[in-house]
């Protein structure tokens, strides 16, 4: 275990979930580094500090390479007979591997998630924005969080994957089971219906491989089904955990994302008409959307061998914790890092990672909010908050809106 200093951290209480800024700035500050009992590992909090690390070859997503095992004896060791489909498509995927096998793997997935595939979904994407607001707008008023922010994502992802019209209304219940393990307040229930919600898309993600690999269509699956290189190809089970990490990850980051960016740009009215009156900053002013409220807040990794940083030492085995939250805020790394401002520029904020597992769907996150946030200021030029303050989600990984009630 870790030589860090343990100190009285409660990320999942209300009070921190309507603004961990706060409490992030007085750990920035007085406890840099940190254990935490409550998360059950020592966390860190400071910009250059998180970066750093990110890049260090010491710290890696799998424990596989220190304690020497290799799957089926992980498997024992870990139970992963309590949520079998869980653990073997969601805690094998390509975000959870190191050393030549992530290479393989994203090598492999990156030929199939090509920048131009993501560019030719630029036109649905604008025709699926077009399409939900046009049922929207008439009413004056909307829960953007669940009547925009959540069903963007979830239709491109099924445009993206081929995914067959008639079973995408599972994909969005399916993603939120499955999410909701990645934190650790987490009950025996919803350990249940992520295991079900994983059983049923592995399913359904088997047999649409079958039926690609008979007769291929301009779509991802049918391209990660037929990507080769050097000979090696994407297993059955690499194939479905990735899907699952596309809709997963991507999902929720671009919800979050969206949700939490309107809520600033709509705290911040002077930037909104900035933002408004120059439309060439939308750029940065997605980027600093990213960076003000990160949609991910936290992003682990294990301890490959002992080392020290910053005079804690660290063992073998270890897990450490980055707080992409607090990172974004600190003011050694950004100026008036507090402050919202579209125009930042340079922005070097750590929304999507950094190094080796930096974010594979930030290309297509970048494009959906682009013309989310272009599409909503022009059509809905009044757009305001509705109501109360709105309420933020519990939890230490995701920073997530419960709903953002808007009218105009």
């Amino acid at each position: 275990m870790s030589t860090a200093k343990p100190v009285e951290f409660h990320p999942y209480e209300t009070a921190f979930a309507a603004d961990p800024y706060p409490v992030y700035a007085e750990l920035r500050e007085r406890s840099p580094v940190f254990y935490s009992s409550e998360t059950g590992m020592t966390l860190f909090t400071r910009y250059d500090d998180i970066r750093g690390l990110l890049l260090d070859s010491r710290l890696g997503r799998s424990l596989e390479q220190v304690i020497g095992l290799d799957l089926d004896e992980r498997r024992q060791l870990e139970r992963w007979d309590r949520l079998p489909n869980y653990n073997r498509y969601v805690r094998a995927n390509l975000l959870e591997k190191e050393g030549a096998d992530h290479a393989r793997l994203r090598r492999l997935v990156l030929a199939a998630f090509s920048a131009k595939r993501i560019r030719e979904l630029r036109d649905r994407v604008q025709l699926l924005v077009d399409e939900l607001l046009r049922d929207l707008e008439a009413n004056g008023r909307m829960n953007f969080v669940e009547d925009l922010a959540v069903p963007l994502p979830v239709h491109v992802i099924a445009e993206l994957l081929g995914w067959p019209t008639g079973q995408r209304h599972l994909l969005r219940p399916w993603s939120a089971q499955i999410v909701r393990l990645y934190e650790q307040d987490h009950s025996a229930d919803d350990e249940a219906r992520a295991e079900a919600a994983t059983t049923g898309f592995a399913t359904a993600l088997a047999e649409l491989a079958e039926r690609r690999r008979a007769e291929p269509r301009d779509d991802l699956i049918s391209a990660l089904v037929s990507v080769c290189d050097e000979g090696e190809r994407l297993t059955a089970d690499e194939l479905i955990s990735t899907c699952m990490l596309l809709l997963n990850a991507g999902h929720e980051a671009t919800v979050n994302a969206a949700g939490n960016g309107l809520l600033a740009l709509l705290r911040h009215p002077e930037q909104l008409a900035r933002l408004r009156n120059d439309p060439s900053l939308l750029g940065t002013a997605i980027e600093e959307m990213l960076r003000y409220d990160a949609p991910l807040q936290l992003f682990h990794r294990f301890v490959l061998e002992d080392f020290e940083h910053e005079g804690v030492a660290f063992e073998r085995a270890d897990t450490v914790g980055f707080l992409y939250g607090s990172a974004n805020r600190d003011s050694w790394a950004f100026e008036r890092a507090d402050e919202f401002d579209v125009g930042r520029q340079p922005n070097r904020h750590l929304a999507f990672g950094a190094g080796t597992h930096f974010c594979l769907g930030a290309p297509l996150a970048r494009l959906e909010l682009e013309i989310l946030f272009t599409t909503l200021l022009k059509r809905l030029p009044g757009i305001r908050l509705e109501g109360g303050q709105p309420e933020y989600r519990t939890g230490l990984v995701f920073r997530s809106l419960k709903e953002l009630r808007v009218c105009w």
